[in-house]
């Protein structure tokens, strides 16, 4: 029988998937990321976090920070000064590092498209005015390596800055970037990345070819296809790639970082939804 430390851990796990099953239940049925849209942004005080990037608002709005991925709390509470269950590596961290930033401050929230979810939560981005200048909220918690992009940030040009910020504390190592839990996994040795099976993770490597099989696209990272890493496109998404202008047949030979949910199919997966989830390291 697992002891209570390894109950938390895979409650924490079952968290992970469940925060993310929104976001790609969305995007299997409309293929959209989320869009930037600041006309309809709003002031309001951040009464307390209920985990590493979602907020409570004075008058009870929920608010998910949408293009960020922080690890959950295997029992998120919404008090201003509370702690929950610690959850995976880094959850209590990120918890912490959110709630010094916003707990009893206003903040502007600037809705995206879509603006909230089947829960009910706006989803958005959110700023801080600090030294008379508007600050991501966002951002910030990425410069410190307490959150991640989100494999569905959509919009490139609106999460440029997070990408930045993201590449900045992955080289330094803050944060979640220096426990080995969230490393970025290697291509080449599958079996560390099918270990993340079925959480976020970044897989870093060189596309060896690109095949098309029925109504996919197979972007290979090894030569032994039932084994090695793969990233799967399907066909019907391909038109989001185009319009992004990335194509996927020019994928074969360049290096990459492709982000996330690992599954297994003979080897470890990703199926990548929206062209943000790819990321060129040759530039």
């Amino acid at each position: 029988m697992p002891g209570p430390c390894q109950c938390r851990v895979v409650a924490g796990i079952i968290g992970y998937v469940l925060l993310m099953a929104p976001a790609y239940s969305q995007g299997r049925m409309a293929t959209k990321g989320f869009a930037c849209r600041s006309e309809a942004s709003f002031t309001a005080t951040v009464a307390a976090a209920i985990d590493g990037r979602t907020l409570v608002l004075s008058d009870g709005r929920e608010v998910r920070l949408a293009m960020i991925e922080s690890p959950p709390l295997a029992r998120p509470l919404a008090g201003p000064l509370a702690h929950g269950d610690a959850g995976l590596p880094g959850a209590r961290a990120a918890h912490a590092a959110l709630l010094a930033l916003v707990a009893g401050r206003e903040v502007s929230v600037a809705p995206l498209t879509p603006a909230s979810d089947r829960y009910g939560r706006v989803l958005a981005r959110a700023y801080l005015s600090r030294d008379g200048r508007s600050r991501s909220l966002e951002a910030e918690l990425v410069a410190t390596g307490h959150a991640f992009v989100s494999p569905f940030a959509g919009d490139r040009a609106c999460g440029e800055d997070l990408r930045a910020a993201e590449g900045k504390a992955r080289a330094e190592k803050l944060g979640l970037w220096g426990d080995p839990y969230y490393e970025i996994k290697q291509a080449d040795d599958p079996a560390a990345v099918l270990a993340a099976r079925g959480r976020f993770t970044i897989v870093e490597g060189r596309v060896v070819s690109v095949r098309e099989s029925g109504g996919t696209v197979y972007v290979n990272f090894g030569r032994r296809w039932s084994e090695d890493f793969t990233v799967t496109i399907l066909k019907r998404s391909l038109r989001l790639f185009a319009a992004a202008g990335l194509e996927p047949r020019t994928l074969a030979g360049r290096r990459v970082l492709a982000r996330g949910v690992i599954e297994e199919r003979g080897g470890p997966w990703i199926e990548a939804r929206r062209p943000e989830q790819i990321d060129f390291l040759d530039r």
